[in-house]
């Protein structure tokens, strides 16, 4: 596999991933070797599991297996050891970043969510009522476009955006990358905006302080279930968009309760970027941690 690091305006990462022949296991690229194929055994067959529901008809479960996960033509072996290969490499990474971010008093926030749950708003009104009071800095995720980079420099807060092109992530090679040209400051704050995904952003460490998961109150109170992986790696669920709920049927204690299914320890904080309700709440929570 072969990266190559494009640097535009602005500092901006664009990251074009090559390979000879690429398949997708959930969030990790591997190569699938072709020669002598013919010669080789054929696979076993995965299969899923089937559920029987209590409401009737059935679910098919392909996350089963040991890796969690299916790809057509490989076994659960082979993709378990590859992903153990690849987040091996990513988490020795990330150990730089963290013991960095750590040495220079960078308090470093992965911010996730699902694309369209208002993060790039909320982080900019968070920067307008921070940038004065700590210095601050963005990396900001997304497979094509500079826009969310744009509209946080518009702030006057620094920021890179990285293009992770076909990548559903950002890694830690990417946010050393991307730090490495905003020249972060001490006693500063970073945040780090992943592509708007809650699959693949949680396996992958970027040697961050916390993930901060974003959840607007238009996706349903049953999306920590559905996305356990995501919300189990948080440390903070921040419930978005609030001043939505008198139009909306959303169960806000429902929600918060599930969240805490899968998570006993997630710290949930009601905010809303165009009314300010919530957001005195999450500074307070930024400083607190800049303090530990």
């Amino acid at each position: 596999m072969i990266i190559h690091h494009h640097y535009h305006h602005q500092g901006d990462v664009h990251h074009h991933v090559h390979t000879a022949i690429a398949n997708k296991m959930g969030d990790v690229e591997f190569e699938l070797e072709m020669e002598n194929e013919a010669a080789e055994k054929p696979k076993e067959t995965f299969a899923p599991r089937e559920v029987e529901n209590e409401q009737g008809g059935s679910s098919l479960d392909y996350g089963h297996g040991e890796a969690g996960t299916h790809a057509p033509g490989m076994d659960q072996k082979r993709m378990l050891q590859i992903e153990m290969d690849v987040l091996s490499k990513n988490n020795h990474l990330a150990e730089h970043n963290r013991a960095y971010f750590t040495e220079q008093h960078i308090l470093a926030l992965n911010l996730v969510s699902s694309p369209g749950s208002g993060k790039t708003t909320l982080l900019t009104e968070t920067l307008t009522r921070l940038r004065d009071k700590v210095p601050c800095a963005v990396i900001e995720g997304d497979q094509q476009t500079t826009n969310d980079a744009e509209r946080i420099r518009a702030t006057g807060v620094p920021a890179i955006q990285v293009n992770t092109g076909k990548g559903c992530h950002l890694d830690a090679q990417m946010v050393q990358d991307a730090a490495a040209r905003l020249s972060l400051q001490k006693d500063s704050v970073l945040f780090i905006e992943n592509v708007g995904n809650l699959v693949c952003p949680a396996s992958f460490d970027l040697g961050e302080r916390a993930k901060v998961a974003v959840l607007s109150v238009t996706e349903g109170e049953d999306k920590p279930l559905k996305y356990p992986h995501m919300f189990a790696a948080s440390k903070v669920m921040l419930l978005n968009k609030i001043d939505l709920l008198p139009y909306l049927s959303f169960d806000v204690d429902a929600c918060i309760a599930n969240a805490r299914r899968v998570n006993p320890e997630i710290l949930v904080i009601k905010v809303s970027a165009t009314s300010g309700e919530g957001m005195d709440a999450w500074l307070s929570w930024l400083e607190s941690q800049q303090c530990a």
